[in-house]
């Protein structure tokens, strides 16, 4: 009786043999290809953020301190109408603000 799969004895184990080893190929090429693409791009990255510009950080600076006016006067007034429109523009924080304020007002 004929064997319906596979194919008997020493060719049929060549032809394993080979659908074997041309799966493995295929596999490992696969995957060796992914790699080099990983590291292609990897080094591509770094090659890109080596070549941008430093930046030196920007600091807040604090506005330099002005002359006190006489109690009660106009200056109070425009000093924190300043304040007002540093922290309207997100330059100042509410922490920063209260405490600019309470210099201003002297408290």
């Amino acid at each position: 009786m004929p064997q319906r799969f596979g194919r008997p004895g020493l060719l049929g184990t060549v032809v394993r043999t080979a659908a074997i080893s041309a799966t493995h190929t295929a596999v490992s090429g696969g995957v060796r290809r992914r790699q080099a693409d990983r590291a292609m791009r990897r080094d591509m990255e770094a090659q890109a953020y080596q070549q941008q510009p430093y930046q030196e950080p920007t600091a807040y600076q604090q506005p330099a301190p002005q002359a006190a006016s006489a109690p009660g006067g106009t200056d109070r007034v425009s000093q924190l109408t300043a304040l007002a429109d540093l922290r309207a523009q997100g330059l100042l924080t509410d922490e920063e603000f209260a405490r600019e304020k309470a210099r201003v007002l002297g408290n």
